[in-house]
């Protein structure tokens, strides 16, 4: 496989040096919808990554880290933000509520809702162009994606709490090798931690993605490995059948080498897998990169 040097992005080994990393903030001034005590672990948040001034492009991207909704992968997640800001992205990386803590839907969702509007609330903090934010997530974190790019809605406008008043849709998706269905080809560690030891049919109904996609789905950039022994490409393959079903736009990248929870390469951040230049030129062409 070819592989692509980080000049193609920015400065090979320098990537972290561009990033401005804020403070991590909680979702919710008080406890979360459903929280089940106060520990960190109950307590959903977002750390900022901003890139600098005169590389900003005014775009953001809130990032789910992949894990099996058991655990965050880190390179999945600040490794994400820091390629994006590079790039002149902001980034916003989700630490949702977890499976291994006590936690099923509709939490998840709940936190990356919320994740999503506070960015949009708060756009003019952080000069951002609200009609310029995506959402982006690798396997079960590309599943909790998957699930606000299906399961959006346009906020409450008479909510006292001014972020709840705006939308939670996403304006496009990044879905790496991503769990996509509660069904057959699920990853079950991820469903049990999603949805518990024996969820109901029409529970795993609702959060397979596949079969909630609408004309009103945010475009997607999809991409996954023929030799992925964790997830299978048959989980992108029916996302990418479901966009094209209704319609919507998409970039589909089916690579036959690499293997599950890469990233951005075995051998980031000094070379990086294809699929990140492959994105970096789709994201060009929504407007959120130059």
């Amino acid at each position: 496989m070819k592989k692509v040097l980080l000049p193609l992005l920015g400065i090979a080994g320098q990537i972290a040096a561009h990033a401005t990393t804020g403070a991590e903030f909680p979702l919710w001034p008080d406890a979360a919808p459903g929280a089940l005590g106060h520990a960190p672990t109950d307590i959903p948040t977002l750390t900022p990554f901003l890139p600098e001034k005169e590389k900003a492009t005014g775009a953001a991207i809130v990032i789910c880290p992949g894990g099996g909704y058991g655990k965050l992968a880190p390179h999945e997640g600040a490794g994400y933000a820091r390629w994006l800001s590079e790039n002149g992205v902001a980034a916003f990386v989700l630490k949702y509520r977890l499976g291994t803590n006590g936690y099923h839907h509709p939490a998840m969702l709940q936190d990356a809702a919320r994740a999503l509007r506070t960015v949009r609330a708060r756009a003019g903090e952080w000069q951002i162009d609200p009609h310029r934010i995506g959402i982006m997530g690798s396997s079960a974190g590309g599943h909790l994606a998957a699930t606000l790019l299906t399961h959006f809605d346009e906020g409450k406008a008479d909510a006292g709490d001014p972020i709840e008043r705006v939308s939670s849709r996403p304006d496009l998706g990044i879905l790496c090798y991503a769990v996509i269905t509660m069904g057959d080809n699920t990853r079950a560690g991820s469903r049990t931690n999603l949805l518990g030891q024996n969820p109901s049919p029409a529970l795993i109904d609702e959060l397979s993605n596949e079969k909630h996609v609408t004309k009103n789905t945010p475009p997607c950039f999809l991409w996954h490995t023929w030799e992925d022994g964790a997830v299978k490409v048959e989980n992108t393959l029916a996302f990418a059948a479901a966009l094209r079903a209704q319609g919507v736009p998409f970039d589909l990248h089916i690579y036959q080498h690499g293997g599950h929870g890469m990233g951005l390469g075995k051998d980031a951040p000094a070379v990086l897998h294809p699929w990140a230049a492959d994105c970096i030129y789709w994201l060009k062409g929504q407007g959120f990169v130059r």
